[in-house]
C-alpha cells in the first residue's frame, strides 16, 4: 500500500490550486481544508511556513487570508514541475 495519490486526485488537486489562484476567496470551506491537508503531508517539500498555514487552513479555514490560500496553490502547482 503507498500514500502516493493517485493520477485523478493529482488532477483534481492541481483544479483546486488553480482555481485558487485566480479566485482564492471563491473556495468553500472544504476546498481550503484539503489544500491545507495535501500541503501539510509534504514532509520534504513544504517550507516551514508553508506547513503553518496548511496547520491554519485545517484547524480556521474561514480565518484564512487570500494570501495564504495562494501560497497554498503555489506549492500544489509547484509540485507538478518538480516530479
Amino acid at each position: 500500500m503507498t500514500d502516493k495519490p493517485t493520477a485523478a486526485a493529482r488532477e483534481h488537486m492541481h483544479k483546486l490550486a488553480d482555481k485558487g489562484q485566480k479566485e482564492p476567496k471563491l473556495l468553500t470551506k472544504e476546498e481550503v481544508i484539503a489544500l491545507g491537508q495535501h500541503v501539510a503531508k509534504e514532509h520534504g517539500r513544504a517550507t516551514e511556513a508553508e506547513h503553518e498555514i496548511a496547520k491554519k487552513a485545517q484547524h480556521n479555514p474561514e480565518g484564512i487570508t487570500a494570501a495564504e490560500i495562494k501560497t497554498l496553490c503555489n506549492h500544489v502547482k509547484g509540485e507538478r514541475t518538480a516530479r
